[in-house]
């Protein structure tokens, strides 16, 4: 119990951790900039490189005010305007940026801020679910490996042959519910047979079914909340109905607030219904286990008592019969 306690706690300091966290935004150029260039810096040229040339300059005449058609005289500087060559297309100025690593994280904690306040019961409960599951399969997995049917066999062996030293024996300090029970069963048999196998099976079956209420009331209590966030966010939604510049954005976000809500209760009650079921049907096969265990063991110490008392009996029958002739 402890352990399943601080896991579910340390669980939850994680998941506000990363929560707390928010993204930092990824860094896109401009509009019109180069990448490769920042603002400010120098651009080196290259020896014999051609000059760059700025597409938005105005042409420069030669010096002397030549008009146009007429050769420059040698040494001067001539600085022309280059046109976009046609059917050429710019880069668009919202193009899309590669995803990035997070990009799973970023979609997982979006949503869960835009699911709003409601998320956060809703996170509990997940994490309550999720740890009560994890800490049920691993018991009944090693309550499989404790199993130890031949054991069994060989307690009810020794019962009919009228051993019961040696069953007692056997199911000492087994780790197997059934094999439990019958020890308790069998040091108690003088004094109440019947009460301490009722007393062992019960504490079996209370420790197979831990936790299974809670599982049931995270069934119920998910869908609840879920229903309670569609109610918020759409209280939210037809709260700005009356704003016109505001309405078309705080009515999509509301509903998307109950949506979201909606979808996290609904999968969180689906992931904990089917473990909910099937731990439920192991307890049952377990308790049915148990009293037929049970059953068995009464009726197989009632024949041997029974047979002690006949044999008691008929000595004694025929002493007495002898002593009245």
């Amino acid at each position: 119990m402890k352990t399943l306690l601080i896991a579910c706690l340390c669980s939850l300091a994680l998941t506000l951790t990363s929560l707390a966290q928010s993204p930092a935004p990824p860094q896109t150029a401009p509009p019109g900039v180069s990448p490769a260039a920042s603002p400010g810096a120098p651009v080196a040229a290259s020896p014999g490189a051609p000059a760059a040339v700025n597409p938005a300059a105005p042409a420069q005449l030669p010096p002397g005010g030549a008009p146009p058609g007429v050769p420059a005289p040698p040494g001067a500087t001539i600085t022309a305007t280059l046109s976009p060559a046609p059917g050429a297309e710019s880069p668009a100025p919202g193009a899309a940026a590669a995803p990035t690593e997070g990009g799973a994280t970023n979609f997982l904690i979006d949503n869960f801020r835009k699911g709003g306040p409601i998320m956060w019961p809703i996170l509990i409960v997940s994490i309550i679910g999720l740890t009560v599951v994890i800490e049920r399969i691993f018991w009944w997995t090693g309550r499989w490996f404790r199993r130890d049917p031949k054991r069994i066999e060989k307690v009810f062996t020794a019962i009919e042959n009228g051993d019961i030293t040696e069953a007692s024996r056997l199911s000492r300090g087994s780790r197997d519910p059934v094999l439990r029970m019958m020890w308790n069963g069998l040091n108690h048999q003088h004094a109440s047979l019947q009460g301490a196998l009722q007393v062992a099976a019960g504490i079996e079956i209370k420790r197979a079914g831990r936790f299974l209420v809670v599982m049931d009331t995270l069934v119920t209590l998910a869908p609840l909340l879920g229903l309670l966030g569609t109610i918020t966010g759409l209280i939210r939604s037809f709260s700005f109905l009356g704003n016109e510049e505001l309405a078309v954005q705080a009515v999509t976000g509301g509903i998307a607030e109950a949506l979201i809500a909606t979808a996290c209760g609904l999968g969180i009650a689906i992931f904990a219904l089917v473990p909910f079921n099937f731990f439920t049907s192991r307890v049952s096969n377990l308790e049915f286990e148990l009293q037929t265990a049970a059953t068995n063991l009464e009726v197989m110490l009632g024949a041997q008592t029974a047979a002690r008392e006949m044999e008691i009996a008929g000595p004694a029958a025929t002493t007495g019969k002898g002593s009245s002739i």
